[in-house]
């Protein structure tokens, strides 16, 4: 679990503990469970949900469910649900982009971070739908009401070349 959570992005680990520590915590297109490793070291109860959860069953940790579902359906699989936080890394899908603020309590964080215009130089993703265009997740807040509490859209080059736009977003005060 410990590399799990070296491995988190340091945004993430960054804004993790503005998260409130009662509810859950949504754990979005989880992957190999890098952030929920990260948000249940930090006290957290957190929904790690993607299309393969292989990676996460294995997880020894009491806080952490996995779920499995189509993120990219018809429907909208988390609907109704609500949450503290939601954390989302390296992951885009534009019709549901509008539910997540919608699933964030009161006081809840938003911790989104991904690929942004400019990417395809360095690689993959290189599809402009899952590139955020400039000003997208503040846009999203801003219809949405959050407050900004961090935002970038910048070039790293670690741990690979890229270009990201990530945003930390509080609901309600």
């Amino acid at each position: 679990m410990h590399d799990a959570i070296l491995d988190a992005s340091s945004w993430v680990r960054r804004f993790a503990p503005l998260i409130p520590t009662e509810g859950s915590v949504l754990d979005l297109a989880c992957g190999a469970g890098r952030h929920a490793g990260l948000l249940a070291s930090l006290g957290h109860t957190v929904l790690a949900v993607d299309q393969d959860i292989s990676a996460i069953e294995g997880l020894p940790n009491p806080r952490i469910q996995s779920q499995k579902e189509d993120l990219e359906g018809d429907i909208w699989p988390l609907s109704g649900q609500q949450f503290s936080g939601i954390v989302v890394a390296n992951y885009l899908y534009r019709p549901f982009l509008d539910q997540l603020p919608k699933m964030l309590r009161d006081g809840g964080i938003l911790i989104y971070e991904t690929f942004a215009a400019g990417n395809a130089q360095f690689g993959k993703p290189s599809n402009p739908n899952f590139l955020l265009n400039p000003g997208e997740l503040l846009a999203l807040a801003a219809s949405a009401g959050l407050k900004v509490l961090a935002y970038e859209d910048i070039y790293l080059d670690q741990p690979k070349p890229a270009m990201v736009q990530r945003i930390c977003a509080l609901k309600g005060n």
